[in-house]
């Protein structure tokens, strides 16, 4: 590269971050962002070129940033620091989400509950089952990774949620977990499992308020889906009759315990 090339690209580095100053990033195309975000880690080169192989070949900027770090690798000119740090975005971004919202945030609807939870999935690859400990406010106490699996199984141990959920004076409890590649829907496994920690923490007077299935940007609540009466949305103090759903059911007497009844104000 001559001296004329390098000025070439510095100047054209200074200008991309100077227009995200100025303007934001909602001028840029999907490969100016991802441009911008290489001048960061790829010095004195031109990254124009990648930036645009990189969208190529994964679809999408989300598509770049959610590959896995040895997929990114196997592209000609991305190599370990490049790979390391476009992979840290998104959970960085999860980070964000998690802080924005506070220490305690406040989870007492689906909606707030799914914003809380999706920053646990910011650029996991692999199936992971979190429980969320609740006060009597419905606030977030204490957020626990369970178990880390396989793109298709994680086990869950009703007996580790109670001790959990006791351990951290828990009022109810709000079960996460994600579905790689799959589809946000329950399988008959994830309701015998979801029937399986509100046996073992009804008798301790503490609520199951839902189970969130995530797949990408899609989220499946049993809460959602439950019979509610015709009512648009579900509050998380509000008693959910049963959790239907297209791949089985819990059964008839553990219906009515997906509720926070513990939960009051």
């Amino acid at each position: 590269m001559t001296d004329k090339d390098s000025s070439i690209h510095a100047g054209h580095r200074e200008r991309l971050r100077e227009r995200f100053l100025q303007e934001g990033l909602d001028g840029f195309s999907q490969h100016e962002v991802l441009e911008l975000l290489l001048t960061f880690v790829i010095p004195q080169k031109d990254v124009n070129p990648l930036a645009h192989t990189l969208i190529d070949h994964f679809g999408s900027l989300s598509g770049v940033l959610d590959a896995d770090q040895n997929d990114l690798m196997q592209i000609s000119g991305v190599g370990p620091k490049t790979a390391s740090f476009l992979c840290l975005i998104p959970s960085l971004l999860g980070r964000y989400v998690k802080s924005a919202m506070g220490d305690r945030p406040l989870l007492e609807t689906p909606a707030l509950a799914k914003r809380y939870a999706a920053s646990l999935f910011f650029g996991v690859h692999d199936e992971r089952f979190y429980i969320v400990c609740l006060d009597k406010q419905s606030r977030a106490i204490y957020t626990r990774l369970l178990h880390q699996g396989t793109v298709d199984e994680v086990p869950v141990y009703p007996r580790t949620v109670a001790q959990i959920a006791i351990r951290h004076h828990a009022c109810g409890v709000l079960l996460i977990h994600n579905h790689p590649g799959g589809i946000a829907q329950p399988s008959q496994a994830d309701y015998e499992a979801t029937t399986a920690v509100i046996q073992a923490l009804s008798p301790l007077h503490i609520g199951v308020v839902d189970h969130l299935i995530f797949s990408g940007s899609e989220v499946y609540s049993m809460t959602e889906h439950s019979e509610t009466g015709g009512e648009s949305s579900v509050s998380y103090v509000m008693r959910s009759s049963n959790v239907p759903g297209r791949r089985g059911t819990l059964k008839e007497e553990d219906e009515g315990l997906l509720f926070l009844s513990a939960v009051t104000r």
